[in-house]
């Protein structure tokens, strides 16, 4: 699927700036909306007319973790069918266990160091 329409959600704004950057050489059709707060996210979200094709979600934001959010989005029918993938500083084989016994099939990239390992990320995944 050829994703268009992106919303990534991340506190920290630095890691916004990299994201866009990496995703800009990647797929220049690409239009990526960015928030730093998950609560103004999600009311924006519930209120959309056009909903984005999927979400880049940080775990470890304030008041809001990510996991907390997904929850969120799975007891709203027409958020449901929103693909997500949860980004975070943790190695895949800590996070991914923990997420399935949390009930929670998203998913999981562990957060790159270098803007060319998050190219090539998104390449994969776009």
């Amino acid at each position: 699927m050829l994703y268009k329409n992106i919303l990534l959600i991340d506190d920290d704004s630095e890691d916004i700036l990299f994201f866009v950057e990496a995703l800009s050489a990647v797929n220049k059709q690409a239009v990526c909306r960015t928030m730093l707060s998950p609560d103004k996210a999600w009311e924006e979200l519930q209120a959309a007319q056009e909903l984005p094709d999927i979400i880049f979600l940080d775990y470890n934001m304030p008041m809001v973790t990510g996991l907390e959010f997904i929850k969120r989005m799975q007891a709203v029918e027409r958020l449901q069918q929103i693909e997500v993938i949860l980004l975070s500083t943790p190695p895949k084989e800590v996070m991914e266990p923990w997420l399935g016994r949390n009930n929670t099939a998203v998913k999981y990239i562990s957060k790159p160091t270098s803007i060319e390992e998050l190219q090539e990320i998104l390449q994969s995944l776009l």
